[in-house]
């Protein structure tokens, strides 16, 4: 049976086929990464930001490169530094001297998909920059607040193996990350297919050739399209309670029994809620689906809780992770 003859798969509008597209053409460009596809998609479908965290040379600069090729928007990459400054990322007033006046000079946040690489490396003062921008979709320069384009994604990027010289994110900017995804290493089926794939890009290069096949890109109007028929998927008011709770119980974790309340210190904000709520409509949308089922919302319940869950001393003395507590809860929270 067609997706769009069975009744749990009606037939896809023209926002979700031009999206399941740009999936495809991605995926043909980004290989073994499939995860890491699903979930920048389902940020630019929830009008989030996304913190992606790996090993070096996992292809997450090309991840978010190939995308940005694939809608129409513009693109620009930001390697964070200790000694980056927040006009590298805001502007700066110019001055110009024939003239006598100040002319702003827009900097890389004022475009629709920013990189921030390695974000961990960059002090507060940077920091503070950025969370304005994420937050308020602004930022200000002086006496003067600039408005960011409505189609705005920050994708940053963490590297866990080197911690020296850099700066913990504080909380209240993870809290800003719509997902927060961990990825790995590809399998070694993937790993051939990167082979093959860079071969031919380095054959096509020195032919002269495109670097990639031809494709349409996406338009924002397709986007701002697809993310009103996001919001519109259906969700029971039973998965909406159970949304909920999963929510509530990192607030109130000794309900699920004493290990819980030892474990955790504080509970993810009603930001984890709104996000919850609105990655796993996107997810069903994604899949072809106008209704949330609690596979969507258990699927990315880890991406949103774990970088908002801080730990107790405990847990981390006995080796309790922010993912092994999530596991913990998805099992102690009933389904309905």
């Amino acid at each position: 049976m067609s997706i769009g003859n069975d009744p749990a798969f009606p037939a896809p509008t023209p926002a979700q086929q031009a999206l399941q597209r740009l999936r495809q053409f991605v995926a043909t460009q980004v290989v073994g990464q499939d995860r890491l596809i699903e979930r920048m998609l389902t940020a630019l479908l929830a009008d989030g930001h996304i913190l992606v965290e790996g090993a070096p040379g996992l292809a997450k600069t090309r991840a978010i490169n190939v995308l940005s090729r694939g809608i129409e928007g513009d693109f620009h990459r930001v390697q964070f530094t200790p000694d980056l400054l927040p006009a590298d990322l805001t502007g700066t007033e110019i001055y110009r001297p024939q003239d006598g006046s100040f002319h702003f000079q827009q900097g890389p946040l004022f475009h629709n998909l920013v990189l921030a690489d390695e974000i961990n490396r960059s002090p507060a003062k940077v920091q503070s920059a950025l969370l304005e921008a994420m937050a308020e979709r602004q930022i200000t320069v002086g006496r003067v607040t600039y408005k960011l384009p409505e189609l705005f994604l920050v994708m940053a990027t963490q590297n866990p193996i080197e911690q020296e010289g850099t700066y913990p994110l504080p909380e209240a900017q993870l809290d800003r990350f719509m997902l927060y995804v961990r990825i790995g290493y590809p399998e070694a089926q993937h790993e051939r297919e990167i082979l093959k794939l860079v071969r031919g890009e380095a054959k096509r290069t020195g032919t002269g050739a495109a670097r990639s096949p031809a494709f349409e890109p996406v338009g924002q109007a397709v986007l701002f399209q697809a993310r009103e028929e996001v919001l519109e998927v259906y969700m029971a008011e039973s998965l909406e309670h159970y949304l909920l709770q999963l929510v509530l119980a990192t607030r109130e974790p000794g309900v699920y029994g004493a290990d819980f309340a030892r474990w955790l210190q504080y509970g993810a904000s009603p930001r984890a809620t709104i996000a919850l709520d609105r990655c796993a409509r996107a997810r069903a949308w994604l899949d072809g689906r106008d209704f949330v089922t609690p596979e969507d919302i258990q699927g990315i319940a880890p991406d949103v809780l774990r970088h908002r869950l801080i730990l107790a001393y405990e847990a981390e003395a006995e080796g309790v992770t922010a993912d092994r507590l999530i596991g913990e809860l998805l099992r102690h929270v009933a389904v309905p």
